[in-house]
């Protein structure tokens, strides 16, 4: 007999702000579905959390479809400019892209593309009526949140120093917008009213279009209009392995999902619930299958049609014991390993309705307000995600004309008999497959509910924001002698905040097997969940 799973008794969403939360409510209320939700929660969190995410930046959508029991990805990031080569850069004495800037901004954005896409195929009420929302909080206003108000402080230079930035975020007697205050984006409400009457082709295609790349052109940049005339996401077959009698299920690369994969693949080779979760034992385990994995990454990840990426091999179980055995050999000793420093700036949200559809999405601007740069008065802040690229000749990710960058989302999904039993995600750049792997193994390994397994104290190992040293970090309600015994071990020991945001904003959205919905937004986070 064929197994079936039980029907979904509800409808849910989590998102990390509010404000985006009961956006998608409040479609999902209105007869849309969960494609539906996600794109207007998508678009509200373009607006809400603009140190995030926008219009400007990239997006990536995993979703499973009820009639046709498939688990589908929409890879929503953007390729380089056609002028953007390695020369460019080389020839005026860099050694590097630079991280902020018109020159900073050279990968074109992805958002607008992926809504249109996931909407096109999927969605059910008119599209208008998905981007209406964001519209009304980027024209009327909303208040800065405390996560906002935290990056507009810590940012304030970069701010000050770009006009279109100032007028938004410094108020007219010369103050910073604090905690409370109205954000209003007038210049981002007409750019997404020309969304709305026009569809994607107005963002990619246009009169806007040509001013948009005129003005980064003035600046210095390199995306010109031909680059976003020739841009299109895709739909891909999202990758997964087994865990446990599980489907784990992550985005192929350029996105860094297999990096997951390949922990738990390691992982799998103990019996982790054995393991007390707040033990030193635990993060030891968790650091090394971290490092393990990310030299692989390291090694490999870029665009897959500039590079033969061997994911078969990547995610063999043998392949995977290989590197246990690695961890086991040196026990309790920790590997040396040097992370790549990388931005952390993203937004993850889940979504579930009453038909049993679910999408589990991630969009990011890469560092926190991008490239910091705004092409004239369209309130479009463009992402910086291109200058991750390498100039090395010799590297996967080095930069080519027209090619996707190692991305750091990674929307993800558990299958249980076929269907989702866990959409989970989170903010954090390099610490996106860390903080999944606290949260997922809480749920599946220790038996924790979502919002349990969420509220676990976390670390983080590797170098984000540019750090110069890679540490270990620890939440401090770790305990200082988990910490103490780490640093005996030969970690070099972080103690963070009790809930730090260091260590990601995570979302999740659990389905039970009678069919039972719940949900958990991030402390760390200004998220809710709603759900019914």
């Amino acid at each position: 007999m064929q197994n079936r799973m039980p029907k979904v008794y509800g409808a849910m969403v989590a998102t990390p702000h509010y404000l985006a939360s009961s956006v998608g409510a409040q479609v999902l209320r209105q007869g849309g579905n969960a494609f539906d939700a996600a794109v207007a929660i998508s678009a509200a969190l373009a607006v809400v959390y603009p140190h995030m995410t926008g219009l400007g930046g990239d997006a990536f959508f995993m979703s499973y479809h009820a009639d046709t029991r498939q688990f589908e990805g929409y890879n929503g990031s953007g390729r380089s400019a056609g002028l953007a080569r390695v020369e460019y850069y080389t020839s005026r004495g860099m050694t590097g892209i630079p991280k902020r800037g018109a020159e900073s901004a050279i990968t074109v954005p992805g958002m607008v593309d992926a809504w249109w896409s996931v909407w096109s195929r999927y969605g059910k009420l008119p599209w208008a009526d998905l981007l209406a929302p964001a519209i009304d909080y980027a024209e009327k206003g909303f208040p800065v949140s405390r996560h906002l108000r935290e990056w507009i402080v810590k940012d304030e230079g970069l701010i000050r120093a770009h006009p279109p930035l100032a007028r938004l975020y410094v108020t007219g007697d010369g103050e910073l917008l604090g905690e409370g205050e109205r954000l209003l984006q007038p210049e981002l409400a007409a750019t997404l009213r020309l969304v709305q009457s026009g569809g994607r082709d107005a963002f990619y295609a246009s009169d806007f279009t040509a001013r948009m790349a005129e003005e980064i052109e003035r600046a210095g940049g390199l995306l010109r209009a031909a680059d976003f005339h020739e841009h299109a996401g895709e739909w891909v077959t999202p990758l997964s392995v087994s865990y446990r009698g599980y489907e784990l299920y992550q985005m192929p690369p350029n996105s860094q999902g297999f990096s997951l994969l390949l922990m738990m693949n390691m992982l799998e080779n103990t019996e982790l619930s054995r393991v007390p979760r707040h033990s030193a034992d635990f993060y030891h385990l968790a650091a090394e299958a971290v490092k393990k994995a990310f030299r692989e990454r390291d090694a490999v990840l870029t665009d897959p049609d500039y590079y033969a990426i061997p994911m078969g091999r990547l995610l063999s179980k043998d392949f995977a014991r290989g590197l246990w055995d690695e961890i086991a050999e040196a026990w309790p000793t920790p590997a040396p390993f040097l992370s790549n420093a990388m931005g952390q700036d993203t937004a993850y949200a889940a979504v579930v309705d009453e038909e049993g559809n679910a999408v589990s999405f991630i969009q990011s601007l890469y560092f926190d307000f991008g490239a910091a740069y705004m092409p004239g008065d369209t309130g479009v802040l463009l992402q910086n995600r291109g200058s991750f690229f390498s100039l090395d000749p010799l590297s996967p990710n080095v930069l080519a004309p027209r090619k996707r960058s190692f991305h750091t989302l990674m929307p993800a999904m558990v299958a249980r008999g076929g269907k989702p039993c866990l959409l989970y995600g989170t903010q954090g750049g390099e610490g996106q497959p860390q903080t999944q792997l606290s949260v997922v193994t809480g749920v599946l390994d220790y038996g924790l509910t979502i919002q349990e397994a969420i509220g676990l104290p976390r670390w983080i190992y590797g170098r984000t924001w540019g750090e110069d040293s890679d540490t270990l970090k620890l939440e401090s309600r770790c305990g200082e002698e988990t910490a103490e015994r780490l640093r005996a071990m030969g970690h070099q020991v972080e103690v963070l905040d009790a809930w730090d945001g260091r260590t990601g904003q995570s979302q999740g959205i659990a389905i039970g097997e009678d069919g039972v919905i719940s949900g958990a937004a991030d402390p760390r986070s200004d998220g809710s969940v709603i759900g019914w």
